[in-house]
């Protein structure tokens, strides 16, 4: 029995309306004005997914979204006087080295180098939460927390506990979470803090009623600031999944607690972020009170979706190519752009002691396998890689010279340089870059460092080089 056949009308009407799905998405795509090696990777791979196609980038592809005005413009004039000055100050305390970084960093941001009084590097979540839950208690005007992660687990709970408890006693409390990141942070585990007067909001939460729900820009920055004056940023979020005390297996990671100028900076950029998720802009007194100048030079550095520039992107490019004598990077997802790897081979050749150290394996299969198709090129250009043992790496630090130091939320891949909401702190400091040295030694002695050549059997290279064509989009 012979099978139907098309007619060919119908078959000449599905090559015209697939040749017209192929033409209106290159054009959506190539307008966006995205690398091109990204966006050719895209027209690709949507191409041979007619409708599906479609929704997977309307969904998930990349957005650029335009609240620049509203950021550093609406945030400082409603705040008026109160918001910090952006004075002339990108040079006070810097390292002769690294005026251009900062200088750099400030036209990016608007965020010029600032200074500590007191700045704690807290190795491990079990001392990051002791920590908080610190300052928390002691807090006597407002708390404001940002987190990509908040779990109402044995770590999360306790910490809505405390709260709860600064808010019963009139503390303007603020928690903005992110709403893909905490899923199970649900209106019942918050009810008491809101009824106690405290505010919770989501950010970018989904929306059947948007017409292109922001799923895919995420609130990535873990912010506290506490009356102003005490501040902690850096990668570890509110789970037990990285509370070693709790959990064997928890993620190793680094954060910062800082006191000191510098925090008028990360309450801006909770002020920004709030003011976007909730459009009302915060009100309170005393959002930034006056503060002893301090010797650590800090700069914050935030970067979005919303801006042209990459802050956090440039910051890392910047201060590799600028390198005289290390660059030790610790990233849990190593994925780079053709401009990061060139800087990463490039000091390498030119003699720096390059290291990157990686998880053994990341919680992402594919980001690991990824992350390996680029190791032969490093390592021909002399640069070590070190893949850390004992648990799952979430560590996301740079080590430049002897004089800065880089701990944030920020992954080395397109995910966290271009979709995400990030922040970083760049410490211009001999004793915090001493600090940082001491942990990658460390850690660095409890990882294994990758051969070269490696030895990779020929289905695994292929795994690796066809993670790799996904790269731009990962």
């Amino acid at each position: 029995m012979s099978l139907p056949t098309i007619p060919d009308e119908w078959a000449l009407a599905a090559s015209i309306g697939w040749l017209v799905y192929i033409i209106a998405l290159a054009v959506w795509i190539i307008v966006q004005k995205r690398p091109p090696l990204s966006t050719l990777s895209w027209i690709l791979s949507l191409a041979a997914l007619p409708v599906l196609g479609f929704l997977i980038y309307f969904y998930l592809g990349p957005q650029k979204i335009k609240r620049q005005r509203m950021r550093r413009q609406r945030v400082r004039t409603l705040h008026g006087e109160q918001a910090p000055s952006v004075e002339d100050t990108e040079d006070a305390g810097l390292p002769q080295r690294k005026q251009t970084l900062g200088r750099l960093l400030r036209a990016a941001t608007g965020s010029p180098v600032s200074n500590a009084t007191d700045a704690q590097l807290l190795t491990g979540g079990e001392a990051t939460f002791s920590a908080l839950h610190t300052a928390i208690d002691a807090a006597q005007k407002h708390v404001h927390a940002a987190y990509y992660v908040f779990d109402p687990d044995r770590v999360g709970l306790p910490l809505l506990d405390s709260l709860l408890r600064a808010a019963q006693r009139g503390v303007k409390v603020r928690l903005l979470v992110d709403s893909v990141g905490s899923p199970s942070l649900k209106k019942k585990h918050t009810a008491a803090l809101r009824k106690a007067g405290a505010e919770v909001t989501y950010f970018h939460p989904f929306r059947l009623a948007t017409l292109r729900p922001l799923l895919n820009l995420r609130l990535h920055r873990k912010i506290v600031v506490v009356d102003g004056c005490i501040g902690f940023v850096g990668g570890i979020n509110i789970t037990e999944d990285e509370h070693e005390g709790l959990n064997s297996t928890a993620f190793h990671d680094h954060h910062l607690r800082l006191e000191g100028q510098v925090v008028n900076w990360l309450q801006t950029l909770f002020a920004e972020d709030w003011t976007y998720a909730t459009r009302r802009p915060l009100a309170d007194d005393d959002l930034y009170p006056a503060m002893a100048a301090g010797a650590i030079a800090t700069q914050i550095v935030g970067s979005g979706p919303e801006g042209l520039w990459e802050p956090i992107h440039r910051l890392y490019l910047h201060a590799i190519a600028s390198s005289h004598s290390r660059v030790w990077l610790a990233t849990p997802y190593f994925v780079p752009g053709e401009a990061a790897l060139f800087a990463l081979s490039n000091a390498a050749l030119r003699g720096v002691d390059v290291r990157i150290m990686v998880p053994r394996r990341s919680d992402s299969l594919l980001v690991t396998f990824a992350a390996r198709s680029y190791f032969d090129d490093l390592l021909e250009a002399g640069v070590r890689i070190y893949e850390y043992q004992p648990r799952m790496l979430h560590s996301k630090t740079l080590l430049v010279d002897d004089d800065c130091a880089v701990v944030g939320s920020a992954n080395f891949d397109q995910r966290s340089f271009r979709l995400n909401f990030e922040v970083c702190a760049a410490m211009y400091d001999v004793g915090m870059t001493e600090l940082l040295a001491h942990e990658f030694e460390r850690d660095f002695s409890r990882s294994r460092r990758v051969s070269r050549p490696r030895r990779v059997d020929p289905l695994r290279r292929l795994a690796e080089a066809s993670a790799r064509l996904l790269s731009p989009v990962l």
